[in-house]
């Protein structure tokens, strides 16, 4: 698929955060010229996409700077460098990840109730085996059958085994059981999926710490990734959740999800600025599709589109 294709829909999906930026956009229309009178409206526009007062600060100090040099920009070229800038806070360092001497690539997917994990996980195993790679499930959300239920229907559709054990039972001992199959039969992805759990429960983090422990104990360096799922339309208000997530576990990168359902798509900006963490993947949809890999580029030009 040609990524101008996922690019329409990236753009598309942020239509509701780009109407949150309405005022910034009326204002970078054309080549009108800006002064400095006019970076109150654009801050004001940028505050109401979520992007938070401390990131707007950081996107438009190089704003600042010219007007203080040269005394007025033109819209064009105030639109390239706030795209640019919004590109640059989103270009985090890659996490360090321990790439395994063999099989299998083990991602543990962590994150709140409702914020789409089972949905990426069979999204990105579907991505995996379409590229030829072969793929195991682990169904580590042992509290809702549902959840388990779920991921074995997907895996049934993809061609990917599904680990699973009843209702109620231990993750650990499901993540146990995944690892030593996917290390006997030499699968090359291992996906682990996790009970949603809200960051404030301590015994639930514990727990999560626990299945931590057993995947590195059962395949050495591994977990080589763990992903946190965002809901985007949780704004700001997720920033708490990935600080409390990143403490539990060490976090690799993230993954948004939800961005077509909300005006707050900016909060991703504040909150790979505040973590360092780099987003790995974005939902704009339903479809597999509708999940690609993060360009910080892309994802700022669509902001500004």
């Amino acid at each position: 698929m040609a990524f101008s294709g996922f690019f329409s829909r990236l753009q598309a999906g942020l239509q509701k955060t780009r109407e949150s930026l309405k005022g910034a956009l009326d204002l970078l229309r054309g080549n009108a010229p800006l002064d400095p009178a006019h970076l109150e409206a654009l801050e004001e526009a940028l505050l109401s996409a979520d992007l938070g007062p401390a990131t707007v600060e950081q996107i438009l100090e190089p704003a600042r700077a010219i007007f203080r040099r040269e005394g007025a920009t033109t819209a064009e070229a105030m639109r390239e460098l706030l795209i640019g800038r919004i590109a640059e806070l989103l270009s985090a360092p890659a996490a360090p990840s321990s790439a395994p001497c063999a099989p299998p690539l083990v991602t543990l997917f962590v994150g709140t109730n409702g914020s789409g994990k089972t949905t990426t996980i069979a999204k990105l195993a579907r991505r995996y085996t379409d590229a030829g790679e072969t793929v195991l499930l682990a169904a580590a959300d042992t509290f809702r059958a549902a959840a388990i239920e779920q991921l074995q229907i997907w895996g049934g559709r993809i061609g990917a085994e599904v680990i699973a054990h009843r209702p109620g039972a231990d993750p650990a001992a499901v993540v146990f059981d995944a690892c030593k199959a996917a290390a006997a039969r030499g699968t090359g992805r291992l996906l682990i999926d996790t009970a949603g759990r809200l960051h404030t429960k301590h015994n639930l983090m514990e727990e999560l710490k626990k299945v931590h422990r057993v995947i590195g104990r059962e395949i050495p360096g591994a977990p080589h990734e763990t992903l946190l799922v965002l809901d985007a339309t949780t704004g700001l208000n997720a920033l708490a959740q990935a600080r409390e997530f990143h403490r539990t576990v060490p976090l690799s990168g993230l993954v948004v999800t939800k961005l077509d359902g909300t005006a707050k798509g900016g909060a991703v900006v504040a909150i790979v600025r505040d973590l360092a963490l780099p987003v790995r993947f974005i939902g704009v949809g339903e479809s597999a599709a509708d999940l690609q890999p993060f360009d910080p580029r892309e994802f700022a030009a669509a902001l500004f589109a």
